[in-house]
């Protein structure tokens, strides 16, 4: 007896989008390596923090991407009410001969068209807010994502603030100056750590868009994006006037 075989999706198609679970592991993995290299420093906790956002985009993700029926039921039913209103009052009208003649008359043909076409635009808006209500809530919960994200971003930046290469080989401390007790190759490593976790950062964010593709949410990620890219092309910046001084 043969086996029926699941067939598998071609390995271009693994290329073609994001895959959360991989990039949580990604950041678990950095995660280790900053704890392994820098046991003391405060970046494990914010690492650490980073592992624990991308954990909570996969089961956001997940929620986005299903429907809300508790959502649905009210809308369909507050739809239901509506047009039962409507229903309502169209069947509750009266309708006589001399109204229909007057009716052709053009002053109150003109009256009453636009109070019927008033009647429509609104009766329309009403409808099309309570169909959107899901998405707009789904909207506004990822973009609270988001901004958690922004603010990790900062978060990070802050921690290479004080990491200034120059300090290495000018060094003239002051009384405020931070202490400053890493090598020229742990300093290195410190600097590229924060930019895998900005990169990290990034592609969390692309996952919400990629779940919902709203055209706010997508414009706030690509917003985030291009923060996080200039964080970490300052921060290259010092990595290469350290490179400079170590050829040096």
């Amino acid at each position: 007896m043969t086996v029926p075989v699941t067939p598998q999706p071609p390995p271009s198609a693994l290329y073609r989008s994001l895959l959360p679970d991989r990039i949580v592991t990604t950041a678990e993995q950095l995660t280790r390596r900053i704890a392994e290299r820098f046991p003391q420093s405060s970046l494990v906790a914010v690492s650490r923090e980073l592992k624990q956002v991308a954990d909570e985009a996969v089961t956001r993700t997940q929620r986005i991407r299903q429907p809300n029926y508790w959502i649905r039921s009210i809308v369909a039913g507050l739809l239901a009410m509506l047009l039962g209103i409507i229903l309502t009052a169209f069947l509750s009208v009266q309708w006589k001969e001399a109204d229909n003649a007057e009716l052709f008359v053009f002053e109150h043909f003109i009256q009453s068209l636009e109070a019927g076409l008033g009647s429509l635009v609104f009766l329309g808006a009403a409808i099309a807010f309570l169909i959107s209500v899901e998405k707009r809530w789904k909207r506004e919960r990822l973009l609270s994502a988001l901004r958690e994200l922004r603010a990790l971003a900062h978060v990070v930046d802050m921690h290479q603030l004080t990491k200034d290469p120059q300090s290495l080989t000018q060094c003239r401390p002051t009384q405020s100056s931070p202490q400053r007790t890493m090598t020229t190759f742990e300093l290195g490593r410190y600097l590229d750590y924060c930019t895998e976790m900005l990169s990290v950062i990034g592609k969390i964010a692309a996952i919400y868009v990629q779940e919902f593709p709203d055209a706010d949410a997508v414009e706030a990620a690509d917003e985030l994006t291009r923060l996080t890219n200039d964080l970490a092309r300052h921060i290259w910046q010092k990595i290469m006037i350290l490179d400079r001084a170590v050829e040096k």
